[in-house]
């Protein structure tokens, strides 16, 4: 099984290198390890609801978690050049503390950290204590709740590069929340190689090119360490 798991992380690393447009689409399964739950893994909050258990308690504050190495591994893919996109369904405000431009950075969810301006839109720091935009626009929650449309500008841009990618590499989310889990079927249609790595079953398992059961800290860290040899970037 250890073979197998090299193998596989090598294969990821080769597939890493030779892409010229990768997009990475993260879920609540990559928070995990920096102590939040998520929602269907082996112990989320959905599966421990449908078993008749109450969800775990969170005994930190939001502003208090700190990203892991699953995530700092994908800032590595940003300084290599090599990720061109990240769409994120998470709200917690880790892949921006990690160092991810905000340029590259869908978050279909919203986020926890930041108020928008239900005038024009924009986003800003929860922190700085406004209750209105430069506009003088009221800022509210950025968090989407259900039923309430995805912000424009995240939805569009997910859209166009998830059509124009050629590796597609889910991390940590069971694909079953539309319209975000939609993103992977646009890089299928489009051609791209596609990529899951989750602890639990997704509808798009079987059209995988490659697929991880193991934890996200178990792999994706290791396929970039890889990827840096190919590229020449020795640590």
């Amino acid at each position: 099984m250890e073979g197998d798991l090299d193998r596989r992380i090598q294969t990821l690393a080769e597939w890493l290198y030779e892409s010229t447009h990768l997009v990475v689409f993260t879920g609540a399964g990559i928070s995990t390890e920096s102590g939040l739950p998520d929602f269907r893994g082996p112990d989320g909050v959905w599966t421990r609801r449908d078993k008749g258990l109450p969800p775990r308690p969170i005994t930190r504050s939001w502003d208090s978690v700190e990203p892991n190495w699953g995530h700092y591994a994908i800032v590595d893919l940003q300084k290599m050049g090599k990720l061109k996109f990240l769409i994120s369904q998470n709200v917690d405000n880790l892949h921006l503390k990690s160092g991810i431009s905000p340029d590259l950075l869908a978050e279909l969810h919203g986020n926890v950290a930041q108020l928008r301006c239900m005038r024009c839109g924009k986003r800003v720091d929860r922190s700085e204590g406004r209750t209105r935009c430069g506009c003088g626009g009221k800022l509210v929650s950025s968090v989407v709740n259900f039923g309430e449309p995805l912000p424009e500008r995240d939805l569009r841009l997910s859209l166009e590069h998830s059509r124009r990618c050629d590796l597609f590499l889910v991390a940590g989310s069971s694909l079953v929340v539309t319209p975000a889990a939609d993103m992977p079927l646009e890089a299928l249609r489009s051609g791209a190689k596609l990529v899951i790595i989750n602890q639990g079953e997704t509808p798009f398992d079987h059209r995988a090119s490659l697929r991880f059961n193991e934890s996200i800290g178990e792999v994706l860290p290791k396929a970039v360490k890889r990827l840096k040899r190919l590229m020449g970037l020795f640590e």
